[in-house]
Order: structure tokens, then sequence, then C-alpha cells
């Protein structure tokens, strides 16, 4: 079995430093070990100073480079798709061909990361992610996409068959064909495969890198308790450029006071988490040398491990109904529990997960309560006459 780890965090905190420090020690141990970027901002070309456009590149000893190019990926995988899309989003002017929706980018580079697992050529595959907040946003959209596949799909199909001619000719707008429709149903099935990888904690875990900044630890804090919301596994937090203790000065010792003040925080947030605190380096990280010096100050044992593993969601019987117990550290106060068919939507913080209920509970009523970063919801079959 493989093992996929993801790193994210906050724009400009050295996430792709961090991710190819761990590629650099993984090929060091002879595992044949893929670092990809799926950061429409590339520079693993620039950090290992190689050209990596186009394909995998060897890098060194059992060490590849992928750079993803997410549009090609979407006109080679999905070619009828695409071009639907795009004739849907041009509206009268036909001529006119804008871009997939935002977000299908990174999407379709996870995808490819998930064939590439499925190949097993790869030992290791260390992904370099966008910003938290693209991440975040693209882990839960496989999720949002299987619930207008089931709500929708079936009867779309049957609409896009019997109006398409009319929409053309009246609106002169072109609605998908079998083909399209098709590739869709083949997308909807490859992102459940995906979502199941991800969010198997036994392959795959997520990793977040940081700088003790009150902007970039507050991000990490949000993505720590949505990354839980959403179902995925953490298991480590990167405090990243560190000031070493010099000789004192005063511009220093308020810096380092300051950092030293929210590595604290951290370490109360992420208690339980393996926590790697790593040095601001006096020179910039660019070049082999300069990643194997950084890989040098990762712990030594166990660092490809899967270090926490926790069940994300776990149902209990109770009179009347189920209790979901779901682990959400850090999570706001007003957390908001419904069921809406055979749905439960819970919101917290301003993120919004949708969890699918067993027929038994269709309608049930829902009554959350937060204590100590456990999320317990009780789901109760309503009596006759309940609203």
């Amino acid at each position: 079995m493989g093992r996929i780890i993801l790193f994210t965090g906050k724009g400009g905190v050295g996430k792709t430093s961090v991710a190819a420090a761990h590629a650099v020690r993984s090929a060091g141990e002879g595992r044949s070990t893929l670092l990809v970027s799926a950061d429409m901002a590339h520079n693993l070309g620039d950090l290992f100073q190689l050209e990596t456009g186009g394909g995998i590149v060897k890098a060194g000893d059992s060490l590849f480079l992928l750079e993803l190019d997410p549009y090609r990926l979407m006109r080679r995988e999905f070619p009828h798709a695409v071009q639907a899309l795009s004739d849907l989003l041009a509206g009268p002017d036909l001529s006119a061909r804008p871009m997939p929706l935002p977000g299908f980018d990174t999407l379709f580079s996870l995808l490819m990361i998930g064939k590439i697992y499925q190949e097993g050529t790869y030992e290791r595959i260390l992904v370099d992610c966008a910003p938290t907040g693209e991440t975040l946003s693209l882990l839960k959209f496989p999720e949002l996409l299987s619930w207008y596949m089931e709500k929708f799909f079936p009867v779309g199909k049957v609409i896009t068959r019997v109006l398409a001619p009319a929409a053309k000719a009246k609106y002169r707008v072109k609605l998908p064909e079998r083909k399209a429709m098709n590739e869709i149903q083949r997308l909807h099935r490859e992102l459940a495969a995906l979502q199941e990888l991800l969010r198997d904690n036994s392959v795959c875990t997520v990793r977040l890198v940081c700088t003790p900044e009150r902007m970039s630890v507050e991000e990490t804090k949000r993505a720590f308790t949505r990354l839980h919301l959403y179902g995925y596994q953490t298991d480590g937090l990167y405090i990243n450029r560190l000031l070493p203790a010099l000789e004192e000065n005063p511009f220093l010792s308020h810096w380092r006071e300051v950092q030293r003040q929210y590595v604290g925080e951290l370490e109360e947030v992420f208690a339980g988490q393996p926590i790697v605190r790593l040095p601001w380096y006096p020179q910039e990280v660019r070049g082999i040398a300069a990643v194997e010096r950084m890989g040098g100050a990762l712990p030594e044992d166990g660092l490809f491990d899967v270090r926490v593993r926790t069940e994300t969601e776990v149902y209990t019987p109770i009179d009347g109904g189920f209790r979901l117990h779901l682990r959400l550290p850090e999570a706001p106060g007003d957390i908001r529990a419904e069921c809406q068919g055979m749905d439960l939507y819970i919101e917290a913080g301003g993120a919004v997960r949708r969890i699918p209920l067993p027929d038994s509970l269709k309608g049930a009523s829902a009554a959350a309560v937060l204590e100590d970063g456990m999320l317990y919801i009780d789901l109760r079959q309503r009596r006759d006459g309940e609203q």
C-alpha cells in the first residue's frame, strides 16, 4: 500500500519547501517518491533548479517531480464535458470559449494524483497543494457534486434530450449532448473514488504548514477545524521560519517573543498532533543542497508513518435514534445541525457539510452539542405530529 501526504497552508509560509524536504528525505531512504505540485503557481522547477514543464522529471535517485497542467488534463480526459460547459457559459455567443468554472483546475490535478496512486509506480506521493482556502474548497467539492448528481442528474439527462433542439434554436444555447453527459457521470464516479481514497486515513493524511504570525495562525486553526468537519485526517503541523536565539538586540528580542506566544497558542490547539519546528535559514531554500538542509531538520523516526489516526465519524445507538460523534477541534460555538430529507447539514464557522443519512433516519430531528472539541448530534425519528 502506497502513501499520500498533502501539504497545505496559507500562501507564502513555505509549504513547497517543506513538501520538497520530505520528498528528498523519502528518496534518501530508497523509496520511489513523486513530488507533485497541484498549485497553479508552480515553483518546483525554481526550487530544484530544473526544467519541469510537460511531465514527470527525474530529480535524483528515487526522486521524481511533476507539475500538473490541469487544463491539458481536462481536455484530454473529459473533452466533451469541457466543451459542453464552455458552450453553456458562452450563452448566445457560441463563438466565445470561456475557461471552465473556477476550482476545476486543481480538481483535475487531484484526479490525476488518484490515478497515479492506483498505478502503484511510486511508494510515496507528496503533494504541494494550493493555499489553504482553495484546498478546503476543493476537498469538499466531490461531496457537493455528489449532491447535485443525486438530486438533478437523472432528471437532467431527460430534460437535455428533450429540450436541446429547442434551446439551440430559440435561445442559441447548446445543451450537453449524450457523450458529455456520460463523461459527467464518469467524472462523478472518479470523484467519489478520489474522495474515498483521500479520506482513507491508512493511506492519506494532511499536514499543515504555517508561520508564527497572527494571520497564518488563525487560518491554520480554521483549516484544522474544517479538515475534521469534512472527514480528512491531519497528522502534523509544521511551524516554519522560527528566529534563532542569536545575540540579543531589541528588534530580534521583540519578534522572538511574538513568535514564542504564537507557538504556545499553536501547541494548545494542536495538542495530540506532531508539531515540527523549523528555523528561519539565513539563505533562501533554493537548490538541492538547501532542500536537503531543511530535510535534515525533520524528525528522524516515523516521518512518513500515519502519525495520528482518529475516527472522524462514529455513530452510537441512543433511545429513538443514533448519536453522531464528530471530532471538531477549535470549532466556533455557533454550530447548527439540521436534517433535510435524506441529508444532515452541519454548519460551523461558515463551512457547511452534508452527510447522507440512512433511510431509517429520513426526516429525523437533529440536536447538536459541542463539548471539548467533540460535536455530538442526536438524530431521532420525529413522532407523529412533531415539526
